[in-house]
């Protein structure tokens, strides 16, 4: 499918549903960092055994869920639930550790990292979308940028 095209669908789709990608994009963000926040939470308690903590952990879970339901619909009989949400986290966590390397000033790797997570963040999309991102076309000029398909998918809401 051309760009074009696909951008032509995206758009259809939003009609459709009264769909604001940049609002999916940005809520997807926001569920990588409560998805962190339960996990921060979980070890917290491990380490001090204060159940606060539990309570915590509790009260970010049930937003998530009620957050996530925003963007993934359970209308089929697969696990896109359960897998959005870990590639939201896989996602998380190889940009931490990109930042990581990048603090330490190893450039090279930390880019492996981001583009590991790009990856992942855009089988999120592909995941919770009825387009394949594999079809999406980017030129030579693109080719460095490695969300570079994700903007294709998210281009009709760039402000």
């Amino acid at each position: 499918m051309k760009t074009e095209n696909f951008l032509k669908k995206v758009n259809e789709i939003k009609e459709k549903n009264s769909l604001d990608l940049s609002v999916m994009e940005d809520l997807s963000i926001a569920l990588m960092n409560l998805v962190s926040l339960e996990e921060h939470f979980l070890f917290s308690f491990m380490k001090t055994h204060d159940k606060k903590f539990l309570g915590m952990l509790d009260n970010v879970r049930e937003l998530r869920k009620k957050l996530l339901e925003l963007i993934v619909k359970k209308d089929d009989d697969s696990e896109k639930w359960c897998i959005s949400k870990h590639l939201l986290a896989s996602s998380m966590r190889l940009i931490e550790i990109g930042n990581r390397f990048l603090h330490e000033k190893k450039e090279k790797e930390a880019e492996e990292f981001y583009e590991q997570a790009a990856e992942i963040y855009g089988m999120f999309f592909q995941v919770n979308s009825n387009e394949k991102m594999d079809n999406i076309k980017i030129s030579k000029n693109e080719e460095k940028d490695i969300f570079a398909k994700i903007k294709h998918l998210l281009k009709c809401c760039i402000e």
